[in-house]
Formats: C-alpha cells, structure tokens, sequence
C-alpha cells in the first residue's frame, strides 16, 4: 500500500478491525518513511460474474452500477450509506450461493427490490419503477397498491 503522503510502500498495520457486517476489514497504517497516519479498507473481490440481460447479451457483473443503482433510490431517504452497503453484501451473498458465475439481471433486481422493500418502501417503489420499466401511472399506482396491502 502506497503512503497517500510520501507514496512510500514501506508501512506498519497498527490496527485491524473487521466490519459489523463482517464483509471488510479495515486496517490503521502508518507510513515507516514519513510517519503518516491512513486508513484501508480490505474487502473480497468477486471476479468473474457474469449478468445475463433480459435480451440475452452477457455483460461482466459491475458492482459500482448496482451501488449506483440503489444510492439513486435512496437519494434524500433516510437511508445511511452502513444500510445500503449492508443491503448490497446481503444480495451479493444470496446471488452467489444462489448462481455460479452467470446471474439474471432479473433476480439481481429482485433480490435488491425484496430488501429495498424492508429497508424504505419510497426507494423501493423508486428502484421498482426503474426496474419493471413502468410505461404509465396506472402500472405505478398498482405497484403501491399492492406494497400498501402487503404486510411489513
């Protein structure tokens, strides 16, 4: 790890410590060269996923987009960003014990959209008009319809 201070690669750990979630780990350096203080986060990379979209291209599995994706929804909801990281491992998780390497963009939005629904039902009805492409107000209206019978 490069010193963001001097770039030196020369460092010590001082302190660990791993996520609530249990998904990262983050890491107190100090630079050997300069003495700078800084902080890392060590998370697992998931390579090699594969999303089928639902016209059938293969396209690589981007987590920025689903990070986007779900930030967007929530935007200016009373929602932390410890929430949406936490939502987002919890899919993750689902999805690989679920598929191997190529997963459907359809239950990539749905295991989001069944724990959005948990978590703030304005950005799930949000990510639900995004993600079921609703062409009028009448579909938007029956899927708020249908979220204010189910139960919590």
């Amino acid at each position: 790890m490069r010193c963001p201070k001097c770039t030196s690669i020369e460092d010590k750990v001082i302190d660990s410590r791993i996520s609530k979630e249990g998904s990262t780990i983050r890491r107190r350096r100090e630079c050997l060269e300069c003495g700078h203080r800084y902080s890392t986060t060590e998370g697992l990379v998931r390579d090699g996923m594969v999303v089928i979209k639902r016209d059938g291209r293969r396209e690589e599995f981007s987590r920025e987009k689903l990070v986007h994706a779900v930030r967007a929804a929530c935007h200016k909801r009373p929602v932390d960003a410890e929430q949406i990281s936490m939502l987002l491992e919890d899919v993750m998780d689902v999805l690989e014990a679920q598929y191997e390497n190529e997963i459907p963009s359809g239950a990539i939005g749905d295991a989001v959209m069944q724990r959005l629904r948990t978590v703030d039902q304005v950005a799930y009805v949000r990510f639900a008009s995004v993600y079921k492409e609703f062409r009028d107000v009448a579909e938007f209206m029956q899927e708020i319809s249908a979220l204010a019978k189910k139960p919590k």
